[in-house]
């Protein structure tokens, strides 16, 4: 029977940012081939296969993905056994949030040093 499904990469929690490659691999430590693979994201099966290609990630694929590991016994194939892999929690964090803070620090500095020179301006032309 199919046993120990795990996704890399890991670890468990994973942040990326929009635009990044994203493909996780599902493998067994135990199993008798065939093993069928099944990918789920947030619980819905999204994909067949051992890897799941996100490409160049949006936002959108954000969530807990978790495989789901398959093989029969027998040459009838009555029995059927599963494994589920850890859940893997895929963060994509925008990067917009920190351009934000670097654009607002950015700009500060730049009014600081203009202030500056208005008054340095100032005081030499009186």
């Amino acid at each position: 029977p199919v046993a120990n499904a795990t996704i890399t990469p890991g670890p468990l929690s994973h942040q990326v940012r929009p635009g990044d490659p994203v493909t996780l691999r599902c493998s067994v430590q135990v199993g008798s081939a065939p093993v069928t693979f099944t990918w789920l994201h947030n619980g819905q099966n999204v994909a067949r296969g051992p890897l799941l290609d996100l490409g160049n990630v949006s936002v959108e694929p954000s969530g807990t993905y978790q495989c789901v590991a398959t093989n029969q016994l027998g040459q009838d194939g009555h029995r059927m056994f599963r494994a589920l892999s850890p859940e893997l929690t895929l963060e994509v964090t925008p990067r917009g949030q920190r351009d934000t803070v670097a654009a607002g620090v950015g700009g500060s500095l730049l009014f600081l040093v203009l202030l500056v020179g208005v008054t340095v301006a100032w005081h030499r032309w009186h």
